[in-house]
């Protein structure tokens, strides 16, 4: 039988900790395929050129990625690879939105290599990791509905109308967008429409509001996206 080799994509702007995930992920794998990348453009590209990814460590605060932003948008787009969180929010109601977005587990920034072999074992095994210490606090907190809600919306939108969606919650004016992305703006005003239909909302103001549900406040916070 063929033995399969691990891909890994470690996403975070930091190079040094990148290249600690990368030496406790080599150290700890027999063999495995790691690739880096420093912000949430980076990510998205490497899955759209390397289909065969099997994992992505995910930092929550990196350009292009805020809150549980970058997470939505890998979740959205590329379900079938799973993603451990790593940051060094580590309260456990923010684990407990981390794993309510789809995240198969969450490394702490101050994990030691040991636990970090675990946690990338554990998920490549299709298994679930959380650091022991936060486990049963994690485990204690209910799942918050609007998290649900708003992870299954946001499945819905192609990468280019998530793209769309992130500079629209920017303030960004359609004109700028297309400048932005290289598109027509005819083209940005037929994703905004998709966009609005997908989320339930009516215009660029209430998506702006679904968009910063994923800030790491409470989810659900401020006003509702059908009253604004």
């Amino acid at each position: 039988m063929v033995r399969v080799m691990p891909r890994l994509l470690i996403a975070d702007d930091h190079p040094l900790f990148r290249a600690a995930l990368r030496q406790a992920a080599s150290e700890h794998l027999d063999d495995c395929s790691v690739r880096e990348a420093c912000d949430l453009q980076g990510v998205l590209d490497a899955l759209a050129t390397d289909p065969d990814i099997d994992l992505v460590l995910l930092d929550l605060h990196m350009p292009g990625s805020q809150g549980l932003s970058g997470l939505a948008a890998l979740r959205g787009q590329y379900p079938a690879v799973a993603v451990l969180v790593v940051s060094a929010h580590d309260e456990p109601r923010v684990v407990r939105r981390v794993l309510d977005h789809g995240a198969a587990g969450f490394i702490p920034k101050s994990a030691n290599p040991g636990e970090i072999s675990e946690a990338v074992h554990a998920v490549l095994n299709c298994g679930n990791w959380l650091p022991p210490a936060l486990a049963r606090s994690v485990a204690a907190l209910p799942s918050h509905p609007a998290d649900a809600d708003l992870a299954a919306r946001l499945a819905r939108l192609t990468e280019q109308q998530y793209r769309v969606l992130a500079l629209l919650g920017e303030g960004l004016l359609n004109k700028q967008i297309a400048d932005r992305l290289g598109i027509q703006e005819r083209t940005v005003k037929a994703h905004a429409t998709a966009i609005f239909e997908k989320l339930g909302v009516r215009n660029r103001t209430q998506a702006g509001v679904l968009l910063h549900m994923l800030d790491l406040g409470e989810p659900g916070a401020g006003s509702s996206p059908m009253s604004a």
